[in-house]
């Protein structure tokens, strides 16, 4: 679940502010202002990797939909996927006027229809979450924190490539 936060986490990251790496720092008194060297590692590490996606309140491109549907009425508020890694990894953030429960009975469904099936244990310290296991060692876990009449919960699945449907 790990490559799957980490996916949302980049994401998040993406929306955010742009740099500029190449705007030099003002000058203080007394002191002498040089040119910013390029950086051509900069430039590499910024570019679209093949394979994989982050969007903003919208499906990534290549998001496997029938793996991790939105649960209807929700609020889609990040996805993710990477199809390079291995295993391959898928991940959304969402929210809904709708008690955990009701989360957990959509997506465990969900899940179990494409044959994963639940672990033992329902909470991770002080949250609600789900583990599901499939055979080859693919994993799900859906992560509820529900406040103030609101739930968002988080679901992110690590298969096989092939299973990025």
């Amino acid at each position: 679940m790990a490559a799957c936060a980490a996916g949302i986490a980049l994401a998040a990251a993406a929306c955010g502010a742009p740099s500029s790496p190449g705007t030099p720092a003002p000058a203080q008194a007394g002191q002498t202002q040089s040119a910013p060297s390029s950086s051509p590692s900069l430039a590499a590490s910024t570019a679209p990797v093949p394979g994989t996606a982050a969007a903003v309140a919208s499906q990534a491109p290549g998001f496997p939909q029938k793996l991790i549907p939105l649960m209807p009425k929700a609020s889609l508020k990040s996805s993710s996927v990477d199809k390079n890694s291995s295993p391959a990894s898928a991940g959304l953030v969402g929210t809904i006027a709708a008690p955990a429960s009701a989360v957990f009975t959509f997506y465990t469904s969900a899940l179990t229809a494409q044959g994963f099936k639940a672990a033992p244990g329902d909470k991770v310290g002080g949250t609600k979450s789900r583990d599901f296991v499939r055979a080859n060692g693919e994993t799900a876990n859906i992560s509820v924190v529900e406040e103030a009449g609101l739930t968002t919960f988080t679901v992110g699945a690590n298969v096989a490539a092939g299973s990025l449907k």
